[in-house]
């Protein structure tokens, strides 16, 4: 299983992002994907998760900011971030758990700045 981040980039305070993560490989029907996030000098944390049913759990911090979806037809998972904020600053990874193991994506970085 490999997981392909990518739509990082530099934003404005303010500005809205939208990352995308595609899944390939062996991907089971009942599972989660997830994004994580990892400032400097900071642990990496839950962004958001959806599981293939649908429900979704969200970080406080972003709740009524961020948005996660899933394609299942295109194995894809995406994350739009509005109303992005200087603390949204942070490497963003995507995860997909299933039947006890745990994949994870090259981070993409996601700068908001003035």
């Amino acid at each position: 299983v490999q997981l392909q981040a990518s739509g990082g980039g530099s934003v404005q305070p303010g500005g809205s992002l939208r990352l995308s993560c595609a899944v390939s490989g062996s991907i089971f029907s009942l599972n989660v994907m997830g994004w994580y996030r990892q400032a400097p000098g900071k642990q990496r944390e839950l962004v958001a998760a959806m599981i293939s049913n649908g429900r979704t759990n969200y970080a406080e911090s972003v709740k009524g900011r961020f948005t996660i979806s899933r394609d299942n037809a295109k194995n894809t998972v995406y994350l739009q971030m509005n109303s992005l904020k200087p603390e949204d600053t942070a490497v963003y990874y995507c995860k997909l758990s299933q039947r006890g193991m745990h994949y994870w994506g090259k981070g993409t970085l996601v700068t908001v700045s003035s």
